[in-house]
């Protein structure tokens, strides 16, 4: 019976020693190999156009560049307000050092960022303005300046006067919701003759994008013109046109832009895109949480820059940079 604990407590002894051991050298190894390494966490609007994985390069590269983890995740879809707020309380609950975030919803987010405000965990906000100004600094396109450019472009094309539409993304969505305001302060303040016959919203969905544009095109057979104010309103519009055999009748100017979208400027069927710079937004996101951990100053705002593409200037060193796959 002796031997026999004796034993025993020699079996757990040398188990206890062993689990030590693996421990320490666990830690060691992870050390070693960056698991000191400061995490941020990236969270998109969403994951499925071409706008985010533009983004997402951007990001992924300065993280290799300033040498943190960079963690990327979003929502399926730019609707799912809920599918964003549990992904950053995830970010949260795990201790990230920084989060960039660009709200799905203006005001659905501020909870969340308040939270993290609270336990020190910086936050920057890209892409679509938020209805608080607990973050560190907020970098984005001028989305009241891109409507701008898209309404001026717009009555360019159609002479001044005519009736337009506007395909829109999704009602509380702020830098989209800029963008509409942008271009329909434009045309009602500088264009008489132009009338703003139509506005609804395709709900970031490229699918349902189509349907509403082939019930504006329906609708108003005399239409002169379309704005689309992102890349799944412009690929849904671009469809409805081509479909309803209405190329070179009705102008198109969409915001961003994807590999079919660029096919379809160099084929005519749609004017122009106004451009945006996500690679510059993510890249600028992770660099600015780097410098607020490192304990410099950061700028609270970061304008990232605005541009027309057109079939003039497609070929151009400067607009081929910005429509390059990530």
């Amino acid at each position: 019976m002796k031997t026999t604990q004796s034993v025993r407590r020699r079996f757990i002894l040398i188990l206890a020693i062993t689990i030590i051991t693996a421990t320490v050298f666990s830690a060691a190894c992870n050390r070693s190999t960056g698991g000191d390494k400061k995490v941020i966490s990236v969270i998109p609007k969403g994951v499925s156009h071409f706008f985010w994985k533009s983004v997402e390069a951007g990001a992924l590269a300065a993280g290799r560049e300033f040498g943190v983890e960079v963690r990327w995740k979003g929502p399926a879809q730019e609707t799912d307000y809920t599918g964003q707020i549990n992904i950053v309380e995830d970010a949260i609950n795990g201790r990230v050092d920084g989060i960039v975030l660009a709200p799905s919803h203006g005001e659905a987010l501020v909870p969340m960022v308040l939270r993290a405000q609270r336990e020190g965990i910086p936050v920057v906000i890209f892409d679509s303005g938020i209805t608080t100004d607990e973050y560190i600094s907020y970098i984005a396109t001028d989305n009241r300046q891109g409507g701008v450019v898209g309404a001026e472009r717009l009555a360019e094309k159609i002479g001044g006067k005519g009736k337009v539409a506007i395909l829109g993304v999704k009602k509380g969505s702020v830098s989209t919701d800029q963008r509409e305001e942008g271009f329909q302060k434009t045309i009602e303040e500088k264009y008489p003759d132009i009338q703003i016959v139509q506005f609804l919203y395709g709900e970031a969905d490229r699918a349902k994008s189509l349907d509403r544009a082939t019930d504006i095109l329906t609708a108003h057979p005399d239409l002169a013109g379309i704005f689309a104010s992102n890349e799944s309103s412009s690929v849904g519009a671009v469809q409805a046109i081509k479909q309803k055999g209405l190329i070179g009748k009705v102008v198109l100017v969409g915001f961003d832009s994807s590999p079919n979208l660029i096919e379809d400027l160099r084929a005519g069927a749609l004017d122009s895109l106004v451009l945006q710079n996500p690679y510059r937004m993510g890249y600028e996101g992770v660099r600015t949480i780097v410098e607020k951990l490192t304990g410099k100053d950061v700028p609270r705002l970061v304008d990232t820059g605005v541009k027309l593409l057109t079939a003039d200037n497609i070929d151009t060193p400067e607009m081929q940079q910005l429509i390059r796959n990530p």
